[in-house]
């Protein structure tokens, strides 16, 4: 299955029509209208019934659909399946999954939605699933949780959840600690990373909780990026364009990338060299291979090489 464009990934309310119909009208890659954390629990049942009706009116372009279900051990989740699925299963991509704490969580939604599937005469197996890592035990099973279903698209870190099962002494999700000298989430980022990649999959960086502080979301968005992630959440349309720019390579570098798969081109079908000096630095196929993924990144993002580069 190709992977989609997931850069900026926006949260919505299900409960909310109005900005449900907002969210469609928005720059993010991808929206999620969600009936967990962001519905209070009465109105968790109403809010599958506006979900469907925005998923099925609402022009959403080439953005990626996706719906937040409660908790699979919850009272929610298989009528949240239901219903959704029912109404607009033909229009969603994909469902999130919430604090998934192992595999078994999400065989539950895979052979729920493979049941729905056929009861609805949808195509088999074309609804995505996006599984949430918020705790420690989620965090510990994710490599088995990674390769749970061929439907998983991505691993998304849930930071706030995530805070507290590990007891952090935070009240936000933000940049760090002034009384830690690093990144206090950095293993858990990486850790998700390597899940997700050994699986072949896309991997997602969770929230940042302070709206109005732009700045400090860059930076978190852009050390997410360093860590190879996909993409990043958005609560407020405001964090859209920091966010898509930030997993988006610059010109120069996306430039570069085509420099040199065509240098190494030349070198193997023409000189049959298996290195070549590209300027000051030697490239080879393990350079090929760093500059495809940046090159695909940057074509999914909608740049284009403004010449062929040539082999120097």
């Amino acid at each position: 299955m190709p992977q989609r464009l997931r850069r900026s990934v926006l949260a919505c309310p299900g409960s909310n029509p109005r900005m449900m119909e907002k969210a469609a009208a928005s720059a993010a890659d991808e929206v999620f209208l969600d009936l967990e954390d962001a519905c209070a629990p009465l109105e968790k049942p109403g809010a599958r019934a506006k979900i469907v009706e925005a998923l099925t009116t609402h022009d959403w372009g080439a953005k990626t659909r996706v719906v937040r279900i409660n908790q699979v051990g919850s009272r929610f989740a298989y009528l949240d399946l239901l219903e959704v699925i029912r109404g607009a299963g033909a229009v969603l991509d994909c469902i999130m999954v919430p604090k998934v704490q192992n595999a078994g969580d999400v065989a539950f939604v895979d052979r729920a939605l493979t049941q729905l599937e056929q009861e609805f005469e949808l195509e088999p197996g074309r609804i995505g699933i996006e599984v949430q890592i918020e705790d420690a035990q989620g965090l510990m099973n994710c490599d088995g949780i990674a390769f749970a279903s061929r439907r998983i698209e991505t691993l998304t870190y849930g930071p706030a959840d995530f805070s507290a099962s590990m007891q952090l002494p935070s009240l936000t999700v933000a940049n760090g600690s002034p009384d830690y000298p690093g990144d206090p989430f950095h293993y858990v980022l990486f850790r998700l990373a390597v899940a997700a990649r050994a699986a072949g999959i896309q991997v997602i960086d969770g929230p940042y909780l302070a709206i109005r502080d732009i700045e400090g979301y860059t930076l978190a968005a852009r050390r997410a990026a360093t860590l190879g992630y996909d993409g990043k959440w958005v609560l407020h349309p405001s964090q859209i364009d920091a966010c898509n720019a930030a997993f988006t390579p610059t010109q120069e570098m996306f430039e570069r990338a085509v420099a040199v798969l065509e240098a190494y081109r030349h070198a193997t079908e023409v000189e049959r060299k298996g290195a070549v000096m590209l300027g000051d630095e030697m490239i080879d196929e393990a350079s090929r291979k760093m500059a495809t993924q940046f090159y695909l990144r940057g074509r999914a993002a909608g740049l284009e090489p403004r010449q062929t580069a040539a082999a120097s």
